[in-house]
């Protein structure tokens, strides 16, 4: 390369959405403190993940309505700048990655990262054409320079989906614990619910979506509340808020859930919430999880596809219980509630750190 100054393009769909594209945010600002120059390209710049002004790393606004329109700018994009490799997130994404690699003609290095349980994701959506995407998947991915898999779990459902040698697909796991999670959970928390001599409470994270199955734990809660003084705080936006208002109030325990939407900084909460819930019918890695872990809260998982499991690997750093089971959810939220942490669970955190996956990924990216 004559010396040049090595240069990484990530792809997103836009800087909305939820820890897929926060994640990559958070793994590129890794690679521009290292010296790589880092431009990230948006079909529409546009939602709260953006790099800030102060990381160096330059925003390339596609301007399209869709991914799929992005392609030719895109294109135009690879052949005028020529970075050394093209990293994306998202199946829809990754496809058009590939794509536009090709009709680039550049001998900028395509890599695919996967993130979600990629079989679950089609087959659950009511969108048609998210169903069908893994038949422009099984073409798309094998002609990558790479593909990463966030968790094994993940990259052993990719390899079956579409047909993919496993030896191919790399896990990485995420860059989750950072020192600015650390410092933004250190940060104080006005909130009525929290405070010395208030009730213990139960925190969920996430989009208000199917996925993430807060209904469960929501009926779960209310089994816990018979028992146990306690409220429960779901932080996130989603389709099915009103849906979840309403069973709250069906089950008696509206008064005790709280559903404050998007949250800026949501780390104290967790570091100040007795319990963390996560009731997701699968996942790929899920993020919130680790942060919670990270923040020295205690943690209950449903034992979905993907992550969960060797996150807590086998359930030594917090409770695993059956998807779609409120009762064992809150058997196992009740059995946690007023005790601390599991001693090794922010070690293990640890081990999803900023510095693990920039080394991962430079070795895959030959950055």
């Amino acid at each position: 390369m004559n010396g040049r100054r090595k240069k990484l393009a990530l792809f997103l769909p836009s800087f909305r959405g939820g820890g897929a594209e926060r994640v990559m945010v958070t793994l590129v600002r890794g690679f521009a403190e290292r010296g790589v120059g880092v431009d990230v390209l948006v079909a529409q710049h546009e939602g709260p993940n953006a790099p800030a002004p102060s990381t160096g790393i330059r925003i390339v606004d596609l301007r399209a309505s869709r991914v799929l329109k992005s392609l030719p700018r895109l294109v135009r994009y690879l052949r005028q700048e020529s970075p050394d490799v093209l990293l994306s997130a998202l199946p829809h994404v990754n496809v058009v990655s590939v794509l536009a690699g090709r009709l680039a003609g550049s001998r900028t290095r395509v890599v695919l990262t996967e993130h979600n349980t990629a079989s679950l994701l089609a087959s659950n959506s009511i969108l048609f054409r998210a169903r069908i995407l893994p038949m422009f998947m099984r073409p798309a991915y094998p002609r990558a320079d790479a593909v990463i898999a966030v968790s094994d779990g993940v990259a052993d459902d990719l390899a079956t989906l579409i047909g993919l040698d496993r030896k191919r697909i790399i896990r990485i796991y995420n860059p989750v614990v950072t020192p600015e999670l650390l410092e933004r959970a250190a940060e104080p928390l006005e909130h009525p619910w929290f405070g010395s001599g208030k009730s213990p409470v139960i925190l969920g994270a996430g989009r208000l979506i199917k996925q993430k199955d807060f209904a469960t734990l929501v009926r779960a809660f209310a089994r816990v509340r018979e028992r146990h003084e306690s409220r429960l705080m779901i932080v996130g936006e989603g389709g099915d808020k009103e849906d979840l208002r309403a069973l709250a109030r069906s089950l008696g325990v509206e008064a005790d859930v709280s559903f404050p939407g998007f949250v800026d900084n949501p780390y104290p909460y967790m570091k100040n919430s007795s319990m963390f819930a996560l009731s997701s019918q699968w996942e790929g890695l899920p993020t919130v999880l680790l942060e919670a872990m990270a923040c020295g809260t205690p943690v209950v998982s449903t034992d979905c596809p993907s992550g969960p499991r060797e996150i807590l690997e086998g359930g030594r750093h917090g409770a695993l219980v059956p998807v779609g089971d409120p009762e064992a959810l809150a058997r196992a939220i009740a059995a946690q509630l007023g005790k601390p942490a599991v001693p090794t669970a922010i070690l293990r955190a640890r081990e999803f750190s900023l510095e693990a996956a920039v080394h991962g990924y430079r070795e895959v990216l030959d950055l």
